[in-house]
Order: structure tokens, then C-alpha cells, then sequence
């Protein structure tokens, strides 16, 4: 089994629709949420280099939903690393439905291409991923068959 970083949430009703349910966006803000708590557990020297002048692009962000979750529901976020390139990083994530009888139900899947820059806002460049980022990455890389 991969081994994944899991951010826990809990879902609140200003996360759901007037029907009950999640309203879609939320799933991508809790993409974004489980990035930014890898970086502040996983890889804290990161977050000093985005206070210069790294900056984390995200490029291309989906998700696809296979069931509703309503108020209340206990969820797992769970990111893995699917693919490393020079300048750019392509996260999976999984949405879990934790069971109070400890079935899990996967709800949906995503994803999230990143692309690493440095430099001012008007002279932006793409740059390598950071050795410190890599390495905090490498215990959740998917395993190649």
C-alpha cells in the first residue's frame, strides 16, 4: 500500500448547500489545505523559501466525485506524490469517508499539477523543485509497477 500524507477534516455547514450537501468547491479548497499542512509539518524549510522569492504555481487542479457528503462527516485528505518532474509536481489526492464503524468509502479523487518559480512578479521564471521539497515528497511518491 502507498503511503500517503492524510490531512483529517470534519465538514461544517458553511461547507454545504441549501440541498445538504458539499458544495463542490470545497473539495478544492481542501486540496489546497492538505498542501499547505505538508508543508508546515513535512517540509517547514519550504515555507521560508516561499517567504523569498519561491513561488508555488498551481497549474491545473480536478476532481472527481463518485458520492455526497453532508455536515458532520469525519473525512481523510490523503495526498500522494504521482509524478516529479524539474520544475513541476503533480499531486493525487483521495477523499475518504471515515465510518463511525471504521468503513472507509472513497467519495472522490483529485488532482493537482504545480509548477515551482522564482524571481519578482513581472519577471516570474519556472526554477527547480527544491531539494528540501523533494525529499519531504519522497516517502508519498506512488510505487511504479
Amino acid at each position: 500500500m502507498d503511503k500517503y500524507f492524510e490531512y483529517l477534516h470534519t465538514v461544517g455547514f458553511e461547507e454545504t448547500n441549501i440541498v445538504g450537501n458539499v458544495y463542490y468547491v470545497n473539495y478544492l479548497r481542501w486540496q489546497g489545505r492538505c498542501r499547505e499542512m505538508f508543508l508546515k509539518t513535512r517540509a517547514p524549510e519550504v515555507l521560508a523559501d516561499l517567504q523569498d522569492d519561491l513561488k508555488l504555481f498551481t497549474l491545473k487542479v480536478d476532481c472527481e466525485f463518485f458520492a455526497e457528503i453532508t455536515a458532520f462527516d469525519d473525512l481523510s485528505i490523503r495526498m500522494r506524490l504521482v509524478e516529479l518532474a524539474q520544475t513541476q509536481i503533480q499531486f493525487g489526492f483521495d477523499y475518504v469517508k471515515l465510518g463511525s464503524d471504521g468503513v472507509e468509502t472513497l467519495i472522490a479523487r483529485g488532482s493537482q499539477r504545480v509548477a515551482c518559480m522564482r524571481g519578482p512578479n513581472t519577471r516570474t521564471v519556472p526554477a527547480r523543485v527544491p531539494d528540501a521539497l523533494e525529499r519531504a515528497l519522497a516517502p508519498y511518491a506512488l510505487a511504479r509497477t
